[in-house]
């Protein structure tokens, strides 16, 4: 699965890397939750367009945003065969550019953050899928989910789910929706070498939303790290900005 990810790259390189027309500006985010905009890169009129979307799908057929759970992730083995995902699959495939994310691992009775991120640096993409809710007033909104697969060996060690990664020679295929069926697209999402990803022990800091600076991403030995008390602590999948489009 994914609960967290980060961005840290700058415009300019990430719009060198993805080659949308665009010219989005935005700050380097260290602690992107559910809930909150994100940007994703999508294919419009054979161009490669620039967007942003709220983490956590809404099917456009859900009739009350409020009685319906954000689907921040989707298992690719069934995404297909899901009613939440199977248009999305067929029709609305996008990029998610990533600087790397977090994943728990329970260790010593606590649960222990990791940042996890490519061994060779850079920005990746990672396979994603959108849709367009409108409300019956007419106003829209677009979502986006992470498609997730079995981890590979170095992530397998903390979580047996990882994020599905679009590796360069495949993205365009990812985003031909029009030429590339959903069950091709399916077979694009393989599994990754174990050592793409390398990962280190990071500060607990990361549990809370509110923080969001460089040192997130940094090793934090464990005679260093706190824990917090044991409390009743919301699911990072509650908790997040107000839903308003804004990378600010």
């Amino acid at each position: 699965m994914c609960g967290r990810f980060v961005l840290k790259a700058p415009p300019e390189e990430i719009k060198a890397l993805f080659q949308y027309t665009d010219d989005p500006v935005f700050p380097a985010r260290y602690n992107i939750a559910p809930t909150q905009p994100v940007g994703i890169v999508r294919q419009e009129s054979r161009q490669r367009r620039f967007a942003l979307a709220r983490w956590g799908l809404v099917p456009s057929w859900v009739k009350d945003l409020q009685d319906f759970t954000l689907l921040t992730n989707a298992r690719s083995e069934t995404a297909l065969a899901k009613p939440s995902f199977r248009d999305s699959m067929k029709h609305f495939r996008c990029l998610i550019p990533v600087s790397g994310f977090y994943e728990w691992k329970r260790e010593d009775g606590h649960k222990t953050p990791y940042y996890i991120y490519p061994r060779q640096g850079g920005v990746i993409a990672f396979a994603g899928l959108w849709s367009r809710w409108m409300n019956a007033e007419g106003s829209e909104l677009d979502s986006v989910a992470i498609l997730t697969r079995a981890a590979n060996g170095t992530v397998g060690e903390i979580h047996h789910r990882m994020p599905c990664v679009i590796l360069p020679d495949d993205s365009n295929r990812w985003l031909d929706v029009q030429n590339v069926t959903a069950k091709e697209a399916a077979k694009i999402l393989r599994p990754l070498q174990d050592d793409f990803f390398d990962k280190v022990p990071v500060s607990t800091r990361v549990n809370r939303v509110i923080h969001d600076d460089p040192e997130l991403t940094e090793k934090v030995e464990p005679a260093h790290r706190e824990f917090p008390k044991k409390k009743r602590v919301q699911h990072p999948d509650q908790i997040g900005g107000g839903g308003q489009l804004d990378l600010f």
